[in-house]
């Protein structure tokens, strides 16, 4: 009997087309939200091995539902949505992926930045409803960010520091706070000028979070720290949702502590709150850092890369050292 593959969403079908050369694949058909837990379950009693996406929430449940899982392969650089501490017990393999997001995230955060600024949705939305004020009106004045400050939280790693690149294309300066500042020639080589957190949040004109999920960063971020950013500041994040504290987001954008925000990721993916979605100076992305088609295409057949190896009793390429750390 060849083995089974269970995929939670569609991937590029030449990365399906190269696990059915080894095993029968099944694919769940519905890209537009998360696989449901119940079909998830279901999906994984049927497989020998499953293909899951960083989204998936791979639960003690969804662990257990097949004692005899031989392996879980993840679109996940970090996997912070599998329960590590089940599939170690079983000595489930685990396969993620390299990290690899890094370009196309920092495009997002610039899409996200001038998309806020010049209030490029607020227009559309205006239009398409058939009001057009004038090419001269000052109903949709923005943001103008030629010569403006950008604050990087988190910015000097892989992606903060593309994401200054971009933003030197646009004459901007650039200020980074990290738990330990870079040496003088990174930050030359970069154009970051290291800042505390608060002169950060103080000075600049649009924030942009960057740094990576831990338990010291979770929530930090809140009301206090928008209370410290200018009222004409824009707030962006293209990181994790929960290093931000979405209730106080939302108390900021309403009470008009900052101008407005764009957000890539929420605190409880995929719910997003009701009042984000009713305020016209929030702009919102389905987390699309990493949709872009060729990208995408090369991490599904990274991740088939090492279910066929899983398979086949190899080594893969990918695998996961549950003795190490997960940052």
């Amino acid at each position: 009997m060849r083995p089974r593959i269970f995929v939670t969403q569609p991937i590029a079908q030449s990365a399906v087309d190269a696990m059915r050369a080894v095993a029968d694949v099944e694919v769940h058909p519905d890209a537009t939200a998360p696989i449901a837990k119940a079909t998830l379950i279901e999906g994984v009693k049927r497989a020998d091995l499953l293909f899951c996406l960083m989204h998936d929430k791979i639960d003690a449940d969804v662990i257990a539902a097949n004692p005899n899982l031989k392996g879980i392969a993840a679109m996940a650089i970090h996997p912070q949505d599998i329960d590590l501490g089940a599939m170690a017990a079983r000595g489930i393999p685990l396969t993620v992926i390299p990290p690899m997001v890094s370009e196309a995230t920092a495009d997002m955060a610039m899409a996200l930045i001038l998309c806020c600024a010049r209030r490029v949705l607020e227009g559309d939305r205006l239009l398409r409803s058939g009001i057009y004020p004038g090419g001269q009106s000052n109903h949709l004045a923005g943001l103008g960010v030629t010569g403006k400050t950008v604050g990087l939280i988190g910015g000097g790693g892989r992606i903060g520091k593309l994401v200054a690149k971009r933003c030197r294309g646009f004459d901007m300066r650039v200020l980074y706070s990290t738990p330990r500042r870079k040496p003088e020639a990174e930050e030359r080589e970069w154009g970051l000028i290291h800042a505390s957190i608060d002169d950060l949040l103080r000075e600049s004109d649009i924030v942009s979070v960057h740094s990576p999920l831990r338990d010291d960063t979770r929530h930090s971020l809140g009301a206090r720290e928008f209370a410290l950013m200018k009222k004409t500041a824009y707030f962006i994040n293209t990181s994790r949702g929960p290093i931000v504290d979405e209730a106080a987001l939302v108390r900021a954008l309403q009470a008009g502590t900052i101008a407005g925000a764009g957000l890539d990721v929420f605190e409880h993916e995929p719910r997003v709150p009701t009042e984000l979605l009713a305020m016209s100076n929030v702009v919102l992305t389905p987390h699309l850092g990493s949709a872009v088609v060729d990208l995408r295409t090369e991490m599904a057949h990274i991740v088939a890369e090492n279910a066929i190896a899983l398979v086949r009793g190899t080594t893969p390429p990918n695998l996961f050292d549950f003795a190490g750390p997960v940052t």
